[in-house]
């Protein structure tokens, strides 16, 4: 694992991380006003969720020699064996994207389908669609013959890549205390980091 690359670092990643940076500010500072933390809760649930699916992906990795994705070709920063930079921005305001999207009134509907479950469905598929694009493209490369562009490997995909992140996002944002949206979503950070800690502070693994 390596966190800084001096011979792959770019210098778009600063104004990148300052776009984060800004969106969180803003968000933060709305939610300061309107004491409805609900957007930033589903920032950083998303993130988190995304941190657990790398880690892994990672340890599938340290176990088997193969990882069931991979990121090739130029990147500003590699981070794991399938997380680079540019992912973690993307993952970072993803959940912003998707909390912005939904209602406030849980009851509304599109299409017939709750609205906040309409939204999680259709990000997750448009996530999946991003991902087969980079596949075919060279960027993301998969090893294992269930996770393919078949229809059962799409939906592994779908359910395993990327739906529970906005499940998640859904679940903590209807949780009717901050104290409890708060203690969730360090809950799903703690996985993350803790099982990084053993994997490469403890075991000296490298993902």
């Amino acid at each position: 694992m390596s966190f800084f690359n001096p011979f792959t670092y770019n210098w778009y990643v600063i104004p990148l991380l300052a776009i984060v940076i800004y969106i969180y500010i803003v968000e933060v500072r709305k939610a300061r006003e309107s004491e409805d933390w609900n957007i930033v809760y589903a920032g950083l649930t998303v993130l988190g969720m995304d941190f657990i699916n790398e880690t892994w992906n990672g340890w599938v990795y340290v176990f088997t020699g193969r990882a069931f994705w991979t990121t090739v070709g130029p990147t500003a920063m590699t981070l794991m064996v399938g997380w680079n930079i540019e992912i973690l921005f993307f993952f970072s305001i993803l959940g912003i994207i998707y909390g912005n999207a939904v209602s406030k009134d849980q009851d509304d509907r599109v299409l017939g389908i709750p609205n906040w479950w309409f939204w999680a469905v259709s990000f997750a598929v448009i996530c999946v669609v991003v991902e087969c694009f980079l596949n075919l493209g060279g960027y993301l490369v998969w090893f294992y013959p269930f996770w393919n562009l078949s229809l059962t490997g799409i939906w592994l995909i779908f359910l395993i890549g990327y739906f529970h992140f906005f499940v998640a996002a859904l679940i903590v944002m209807k949780l009717e205390q901050r104290k409890y949206k708060t203690l969730a979503v360090i809950l799903i950070w703690s996985i993350a980091i803790i099982m990084n800690v053993v994997a490469q502070g403890l075991l000296h693994w490298h993902y």
